[in-house]
């Protein structure tokens, strides 16, 4: 610029022409140097306008991307925000997790001493099932032998011993198992043994005392009235002589004939409730012995009663005890005190660890 300038700078004015030349030459000459100028002025501001442009654009160019610059700068420091912010809830998580961890490892313990305890308390019901059910068989043995002690009836024994076995089949114990086989031994013992029918013999007591009342009395002995002196056959029609004693005084009175019969077979009723052997064997000994001095043995229904009544006789109403009865009852009564001399190993619980701090 600075170079065009100096080249459209005017040079020193050429000497004065002389007046004497002509107009035309000077005014082109002036018109000359304006278009020159005007060429020169058109191209720097041509010039100019291109340089604005140019610049123009360049800023333009330059905003953009300050703009764009700026924007980064925004997104890095949102992104640095962001990143900060994550790694503030990383750390968060975790702390958390580690207090989650302390929390978990708490539980866990927890959970141990828990299953201890269940553990613990489980066999302790069961011991206490074991002994409930020990409880019901020692009860059912001692009901079961003290019931043929008594009245000798096996059948109810039998009873008893099997409810007791089927409660000790119900422990979980294995060492009941023992016990079991030797009441499962008195129970074949029991069933051994061949008891009478007492229904049978007590409708067949009470059978006889309903015939009682058609017993025939005992007649006066014929033989006697014949081998007598004469003068006792004449003064025995007016004057009688007996002996004061129970078998005299039955024959002359049936009506007592028949209430000491009917007393025997009563009283051997009662024997037969009691399963008392010897009493049974008395009445039944006394009863043939009314019937025979006091009835007529040829009469049809004295001979059936009397028949029955050494049927009767032939009952045994006592059989002999098993030896083995009774073993099952210590057996378990041994097995409990040792079960009870045997301490119990007692469950120790641990403390729970400290919990981590929460969030």
């Amino acid at each position: 610029m600075s170079d065009m300038d100096s080249d459209l700078t005017p040079s020193a004015a050429p000497a004065a022409t002389p007046a004497t030349g002509t107009a035309a030459p000077r005014r082109s000459g002036t018109l000359g140097w304006l278009l020159a100028l005007g060429v020169v002025v058109g191209a720097g501001y041509f010039t100019w306008r291109m340089q604005s442009d140019s610049d123009a654009a360049v800023q333009s160019d330059a905003r953009a991307l300050h703009a764009q610059v700026d924007a980064v700068a925004r997104d890095v420091a949102a992104t640095k925000h962001d990143n900060d912010s994550l790694r503030a809830r990383l750390d968060d998580a975790s702390k958390v997790n580690e207090s989650l961890r302390g929390q978990l490892l708490s539980l866990t313990e927890r959970a141990r001493l828990a299953e201890e305890a269940i553990a613990n308390l489980a066999e302790k019901r069961l011991s206490g099932h074991d002994a409930l059910l020990a409880n019901e068989a020692e009860l059912l043995l001692v009901l079961g032998g003290e019931r043929y002690a008594l009245f000798h009836d096996p059948a109810s024994a039998l009873d008893a011993y099997r409810l007791a076995d089927a409660a000790l089949a119900q422990a979980n114990d294995a060492a009941f198992s023992t016990v079991r086989q030797s009441i499962n031994a008195e129970i074949e013992a029991l069933g051994a043994l061949r008891a009478a029918d007492f229904a049978q013999a007590a409708n067949t007591l009470g059978q006889l005392r309903e015939r009682v009342a058609t017993l025939a009395p005992a007649m006066a002995d014929a033989a006697d009235a014949a081998t007598s002196p004469r003068w006792a056959q004449i003064f025995g029609q007016f004057l009688r002589i007996g002996r004061d004693d129970e078998r005299t005084l039955a024959r002359n009175d049936p009506a007592l004939a028949r209430a000491l019969l009917d007393t025997s077979l009563r009283e051997a009723q009662d024997a037969l409730l009691l399963r008392d052997s010897a009493r049974w064997r008395d009445a039944l000994t006394r009863a043939q012995s009314h019937l025979a001095a006091d009835f007529d043995a040829k009469n049809d229904n004295a001979a059936a009663l009397r028949a029955q009544l050494d049927a009767l006789a032939k009952l045994q109403l006592a059989p002999a005890a098993p030896p083995v009865l009774g073993a099952a009852l210590k057996e378990l009564r041994n097995l409990r005190a040792t079960q009870a001399q045997q301490p119990a190993a007692p469950v120790q619980a641990k403390p729970a660890p400290a919990q981590g701090p929460t969030t």
